[in-house]
């Protein structure tokens, strides 16, 4: 656990560091995503999670604005899992997409990613 609570500290440091964006990328959905969230699938290797929620909103985008959280998931509080549950809710918190991801490596228990203008972004590049 205690590795999960410091892989989620430096990730979260890392990630605030991203304010704007110098470069778009193109996914194969043909949607883009800033260079935040490329530092995120590069140096936690979860280009899968990009995949999962630019691949559903294709061919349009489900909702005007997306909020995207993905969390882990606990047999207890003290007892971390290897599944997550992938959330999307629009700019008014309603719950619009949920999906089980059974199984991830993913190093931090939680990320929020954000979606808007075919763009997926971090919250703190807004």
């Amino acid at each position: 656990m205690l590795d999960n609570k410091k892989a989620q500290n430096e990730m979260i440091h890392a990630l605030c560091q991203f304010t704007g964006t110098m470069q778009y990328y193109m996914h194969m959905s043909g949607y883009h995503y800033t260079d935040g969230v490329h530092h995120l699938a590069e140096n936690y290797h979860c280009y899968w999670l990009l995949t999962e929620i630019l691949i559903a909103n294709y061919p349009r985008q489900l909702e005007e604005f997306q909020v995207w959280k993905l969390k882990r998931c606990y047999k207890t509080p003290d007892e971390p899992t290897d599944a997550f549950i992938l959330t999307m809710e629009d700019g008014d918190k309603n719950n619009c997409f949920t999906k089980e991801i059974p199984f991830s490596d993913f190093a931090a228990d939680c990320i929020e990613l954000w979606f808007t203008n075919d763009v997926l972004y971090l919250p703190s590049e807004n």
